[in-house]
């Protein structure tokens, strides 16, 4: 389930690009994938009987983190504009790095020499793809637009997870996101007047799958991952999401790929792995040491 969960956040480029090409703005593309998932997850919630009352000291939180997590999608798909979607998913996965910044910054905890060295990797990596100047790999823009993507699901995360709505069933959470993250977007499309429509029975599948695959499979099958193997293990898996995208627009979009845009790739995946992983690798490695 976190090999799913991780594949399909990964697919986002192969339904959006599509649209793109049909002309459709980045506005649109995310209104429609909000509204299909909200239906998805209305339709889960009922079957599921769900207890939907919310506190009234709970309902600013839930409009914050709704809008946080609706920010993170929206710089997201700006960046396929500015450059890869392979490379953008790729930097987009710093955001563990981000975390582990925010709680030491924010809440006092201590950054071990392990984060400190995973923070390194990551920013050298993150640096090996963009080359300053007039022979850019990829836009500087658009490794802005991602890092700006990045953190604001990183406070995301940190927020969720130390506000009082913590242990708020994810499902419920979830679906309070998404009605308010959709706000955005009814808003920069002046109240859906300006709002664009698909142009093609394609555009129509491109649209649903967009919320069927990485945002309601994603999210159900990372929530089963977590309570099944832990968040650590999860987070792991997560790394198959850059490589999933990846391959997608390598192998679909003809992106390319160079030797300098892989190492960069590779040092972001060794940074987040060790970071989330670090210490049980450790200590698996000396069990097996003394086993020998």
């Amino acid at each position: 389930m976190g090999s799913i969960a991780a594949a399909s956040y990964g697919l986002n480029p192969l339904f959006a690009l599509p649209l793109y090409r049909e002309g459709m703005g980045v506005d649109s593309v995310l209104f429609f994938r909000y509204a299909f998932a909200i239906g998805m997850m209305a339709v889960l919630l009922r079957i599921r009987r769900m207890d939907m009352r919310v506190r009234r000291r709970e309902w600013p939180l839930l409009a914050l983190y709704g809008l946080l997590f609706s920010a993170s999608s929206l710089f997201l798909f700006l960046s396929y504009n500015y450059m890869d979607a392979g490379i953008a998913s790729t930097i987009l996965f710093v955001y563990p790095v981000m975390v582990a910044l925010i709680m030491a910054l924010f809440f006092g905890e201590r950054i071990s020499w392990l984060t400190r060295v995973c923070i390194v990797l990551a920013v050298f990596g993150v640096s090996l793809l963009t080359k300053p100047g007039g022979g850019s790999t990829v836009s500087v823009l658009g490794v802005i637009f991602v890092l700006l993507s990045s953190l604001s699901y990183a406070i995301y995360i940190v927020g969720v997870n130390r506000s009082s709505i913590a242990r708020m069933p994810s499902p419920k959470l979830t679906f309070y996101a998404l009605c308010f993250g959709i706000l955005i977007y009814i808003v920069r499309l002046d109240g859906l007047t300006t709002l664009q429509f698909p142009v093609s029975p394609l555009g129509w599948v491109c649209a649903f799958c967009l919320a069927l695959f990485p945002t309601i499979i994603s999210l159900v099958a990372m929530t089963v991952s977590i309570r099944n193997i832990g968040s650590t293990s999860a987070a792991v898996l997560g790394a198959l999401e850059p490589i999933t995208a990846l391959l997608v627009g390598t192998l679909v979009f003809g992106e390319r790929l160079t030797l300098r845009l892989c190492l960069g790739v590779v040092l972001i995946l060794i940074a987040v792995t060790l970071l989330v992983a670090g210490k049980k690798i450790y200590y698996t490695l000396l069990a097996l040491r003394h086993k020998a």
